[in-house]
């Protein structure tokens, strides 16, 4: 799969981003990394919530490259643009994203507590460390959109 594939079949499409936009994901990548570190909310909800995180960090990918998901199934599709934009490195990342998502749709609209306090811990971790990565590969490759995002 390519990128131009994923535009071909109308999964992805042109974007313009700004540094402003970009300063705004992160904040909300920063909030949900905060709520999703709150104790008096379920661990399903926290998953959710951090799973956004993982979510807006891979769309920033995409913004960066001047493209943005489009129609359905477009987490999938962030996942998959992000495994083309990082190359093999980040594949086996963006496939537990993605395994993540599946469990958050289900969290989300089927079932309750079916996520582990070690699950939750496995994707903080994940987010937080992605998080890092981001803002250092902003500032080496788009550094007209760096922020100055370390964490």
């Amino acid at each position: 799969m390519t990128l131009k594939q994923l535009e071909q079949e109308g999964r992805i499409r042109p974007h313009r981003t700004s540094k402003k936009e970009i300063s705004g994901l992160f904040e909300l990548i920063k909030r949900d990394m905060r709520d999703a570190s709150f104790p008096g909310l379920s661990s399903d909800r926290r998953f959710a919530t951090i799973y956004n995180a993982a979510l807006a960090l891979a769309t920033i990918i995409l913004y960066c490259r001047g493209l943005q998901s489009y129609g359905k199934a477009h987490h999938f599709t962030v996942f998959q643009a992000m495994k083309i934009i990082l190359g093999k490195e980040y594949e086996e990342l963006a496939d537990y994203f993605d395994s993540c998502r599946i469990k958050r749709n289900k969290v989300d609209y089927d079932l309750a507590d079916i996520t582990s306090q070690k699950e939750l811990d496995e994707l903080m971790n994940e987010v937080k460390r992605f998080y890092v990565f981001i803002a250092g590969w902003i500032e080496k490759n788009y550094p007209h959109y760096y922020l100055a995002e370390k964490g």
